[in-house]
Parts: structure tokens; sequence; C-alpha cells
């Protein structure tokens, strides 16, 4: 039986660890959190804003790294140099450009692959461009809209406001998980993923995107309430793909780069697939400065 089997049966968030009931060693947790969130919010409000897109970049290549040694285990061969190279052009192109040069980044980055790939032999080309396309799009273009957030100059707040709901996702369902969690979510998936811990997600992210709605960006905290539930589904749908994807691979992390919580895919598993729908509704929500 694997570790995944025999891991507790429910939690309401994400980062699972091994630890009692509440699923993941909790000060190694803060500690490597309160590190994140320094490394993140330092360049962010610092002059030099240009740093915050550095530390996405160095995100992005270790997730990338991550996805790519993970995929390796199913014998697809992700092309990783023009990865790495075409998700630094990526992040760049979203921060200076916009969203439209985002999208042109991502397209250069497989052809990128294509024309690498084709130094090797014919056998499993599919399979290998398949594996470098869905690696492109999950990490650095979706970590791309990251850097278009960042880029007004309100930015550092709209960013801000993204990670934070998504934190408050993390942690209003990591705590009814664990103190109410008796309805597996889905338990073929992520056993430890609850319905009541996913309602506590909802609460969080509602009363936490209708305070920093108000606070942060001076809109209505209806619009942040909303903004906090569409988050939530993001968040978790992020969460249980990702899940899919180590059951298929086998493992129970990504990685252990970081203590009490896994890979560092084991963190961006939210906010990825998170980031296009904060930007898309931050939009359309609040007017620029």
């Amino acid at each position: 039986m694997s570790a995944i089997e025999t891991a507790p049966s429910y939690e309401g968030a994400p980062g699972k660890r091994t630890g009692g009931r509440a699923g993941r060693n909790l000060p190694a947790a803060i500690g490597v959190a309160v590190v994140l969130g320094l490394l993140i919010t330092v360049p962010l409000f610092s002059p030099y804003r240009w740093l915050f897109i550095g530390v996405l970049i160095a995100a992005a290549w270790l997730g990338t790294y991550e996805i790519v040694k993970a995929l390796r285990q199913l014998g697809a061969r992700p092309m990783l140099v023009p990865l790495l190279g075409g998700g630094a052009g990526m992040l760049v192109l979203a921060y200076r450009e916009g969203s439209d040069a985002l999208l042109l980044g991502l397209l250069l980055t497989v052809l990128a692959c294509v024309v690498w790939r084709l130094a090797e032999p014919a056998e499993g080309y599919l399979r290998d461009l398949a594996a470098s396309v869905f690696t492109a799009a999950y990490v650095p273009f979706l970590a791309g809209f990251c850097a278009v957030l960042a880029a007004p100059p309100d930015g550092p707040r709209r960013v801000t406001v993204f990670i934070a709901t998504v934190v408050c996702s993390d942690v209003g369902g990591y705590a009814a998980g664990v103190l109410f969690g008796k309805h597996p979510m889905a338990p073929s998936v992520s056993p430890k993923k609850s319905w009541e811990g996913f309602a506590g997600s909802c609460a969080a992210c509602a009363v936490g995107g209708a305070i920093l709605f108000a606070t942060l960006l001076d809109a209505s905290p209806l619009l942040g309430a909303a903004y906090g539930l569409a988050l939530t589904l993001t968040a978790t749908l992020g969460d249980l793909g990702e899940s899919m994807v180590k059951r298929d691979i086998g493992v129970k992390d990504m990685g252990t780069l970081l203590p009490g919580h896994g890979g560092l895919m084991d963190r961006l598993d939210s906010l990825l697939p998170s980031a296009p729908v904060a930007w898309l509704l931050l939009t359309a929500f609040v007017v620029l400065p």
C-alpha cells in the first residue's frame, strides 16, 4: 500500500504532510510560508519592482524543473532548456507588454520546443512535445498573469490581494478540514480534502476578499466577496488537478524543497490556475488609478 493510500483521511486544504490529523509539520510549514512571503513582498513593494519578476522567473524555473522531472517518470521527455528560456521570456514580456505578449511568448516557446526536439530520434516525438506544451502552459504561462497584475501603478496591491485571497482559501480550508472534515470531496484523487474544508475555504475567501478589496483597492466589498468565491473554485480545482497528476505519476509530493509543504509546485498548484481569473476579475472590478 502506497504512502498516499495510508495518509490521514481528510483535510481541507492543499499541502499534505505527515504528522497527526493536522497532516503537516506546522512549525516548519509556517516558517517556510513566512520566508516565501518576504521573498515576494520585499521586491514587490521596493522601488525596484522588476526584482519581483526575477522572483517569478526563479519560481517558474523551479516549478518547471519539478514538472519535467515528474513527467520523465512516465517516460516523457519534455525539453527543459527551451522551457526555461521560454518561461523567462514569457514573464518578461507579460510584465512589459501585457497579456497579448504573454500569449505570443507561449507560442514562441512551443515553437522552440518543436525545433529542439527535431534533433532527436522520431520515436516518442508527439509524447515529448505534448509534455513540453503542458509544462509551458501550466507553469510559466499561468505565472505570467501574476506578472501582468504587477505591472500597473497599483500592481503591488493587486498582487497582494491575489496571493492573500488564495492563502485565505488554504488556511480556511485547512482549519475547517482539520476541525470538522468528515465528508470526502474527491476521495479517489485527494482523500484528505473534505466538503467541510471547501466550505471553510469559501467563507475565508469571501470575508478575506471583501476586506482586501475595501482596504487595499478602495473597491466594493461585495465585489471582493465575489472575487474571493471565484478564487476558491480555481484554487480548489488547481489543488485537485495537481493531485490527479501526482496520482498518475505515483508520487505524494512534487519535491522536497520546502519543509512542511513538499515541492514548490505543491505551493503553486492553487496559485497558478487562479492567476488568470484574478487578473480578469481585477481588471473588470477595479479601476486603474
